[in-house]
């Protein structure tokens, strides 16, 4: 449909030059009122950052797609709400669970807020989805199993949403990296949507992408010392972390004979998150092998893996962003000929086996 072909071209444009004109005004700001990110031994940047980069995503967002939706009224296309009424319910519970992580993001950035309760309010963002029917109602097959009832759905997607979010969280070590592999998530929902006529959704997709390059310009190319620089803090990384558990729940509701490219919906829906997920179980079962408390930071991310083998820093992002396409696309394709058990699998051992040839590699040129 020509209009919302139109529609997902505005909000992401439209987002990509507001973001551009926000982001500056918060470094401005940010450097006015000594609002920084200070360096530590565990921090891999050593100048003053500010963190608030994550404080222009919601407010974007949100002025872009009402923008569009208003002007689409304005002009006589009311045909994209009549057309998109089942989409509206879960589409604004999830814009009030954003705004709920949104606040709880500044307060942490700011004053610091605790993992309790930052793990309450995403608990709470959870149960709003839920609210808006947006649970993991169908497993496709995983573990032989296909419908869930919502005595296992709903926990389950509760358990689902809290863990994307606090994935895209810790994956936030390196300058683009969470960014990046969100940008390159959103893009892969945003063409998914749209052409299986989930306009609304790939709305929000490519306002996300939208906002998500200027922010990754100034994260990745920008100068600290000409105050150029910013990271997105918890602000941001709780931000995306629910759009993108939105989206990767909702493409996992999709019927599976009514998939795009016969790929698995379940799949399709996971995919473009496999890299931020499969580290984060890792690290934390690392740290509960190792008797420290899973929910505090260390250095043992598969970013951090990447450094110690010698990687510089944007080489190490470059690396990791090029191989989440990769698994996204091998994925997606295996999906239709492959059992889903067996991929599932094939990923996994792929992923063991290459955390472990880089612990080897790392310990090894530690000790030359």
């Amino acid at each position: 449909m020509p209009t919302w072909f139109i529609n997902c071209i505005a909000v992401f444009f439209l987002s990509v030059f507001c973001a551009g004109i926000v982001i500056p005004q918060i470094l401005l700001i940010a450097f006015r009122k000594k609002l920084f990110d200070v360096p530590d031994a565990r921090k891999i940047h050593n100048s003053l950052v500010p963190r608030l980069g994550g404080i222009a995503f919601s407010p974007v967002i949100f002025f872009v797609s009402f923008l569009v939706v208003g002007l689409n009224f304005t002009f006589g296309h009311i045909g994209i709400l009549t057309s998109s009424l089942a989409d509206l319910s879960p589409i604004l519970f999830g814009f009030c669970a954003m705004l709920l992580l949104y606040l709880v993001g500044i307060a942490d950035d700011l004053i610091g807020v605790r993992y309790r309760a930052k793990f309450i309010a995403q608990i709470l963002c959870a149960i709003m989805l839920l609210s808006g029917s947006l649970w993991i109602n169908d497993l496709h097959g995983a573990l032989g199993i296909h419908h869930l009832s919502t005595w296992i759905g709903y926990p389950f997607t509760v358990l689902l949403v809290v863990f994307i979010i606090n994935a895209i969280n810790l994956i936030d070590g390196i300058d683009g990296l969470a960014s990046g592999l969100s940008g390159v998530a959103c893009f892969v929902y945003g063409i998914t949507f749209y052409m299986t006529s989930q306009y609304l959704y790939a709305m929000l997709a490519f306002a996300t992408l939208g906002v998500l390059m200027p922010f990754f310009y100034y994260n990745v190319f920008g100068d600290p010392s000409r105050r150029k620089k910013i990271f997105m803090g918890d602000t941001g990384s709780l931000t995306i972390g629910i759009i993108l558990s939105i989206l990767s729940i909702r493409m996992a509701m999709y019927p599976l004979d009514e998939c795009i490219w016969h790929a698995n919906p379940l799949i399709l829906g996971f995919a473009p998150l496999f890299v931020p997920c499969c580290d984060v179980v890792r690290v934390y079962l690392h740290r509960v092998r190792n008797g420290k408390n899973p929910f505090l930071p260390d250095k043992n991310h598969i970013h951090h893996k990447l450094l110690a083998i010698g990687m510089p820093q944007r080489l190490a992002m470059i690396s990791i962003l090029v191989s989440t396409f990769v698994i996204i696309v091998s994925n997606i394709v295996l999906s239709k000929y492959m059992n889903i058990n067996l991929l599932i699998a094939l990923d996994v051992a792929i992923w063991i086996s290459g955390n472990i040839w880089l612990s080897r590699r790392a310990a090894k040129r530690q000790t030359v």
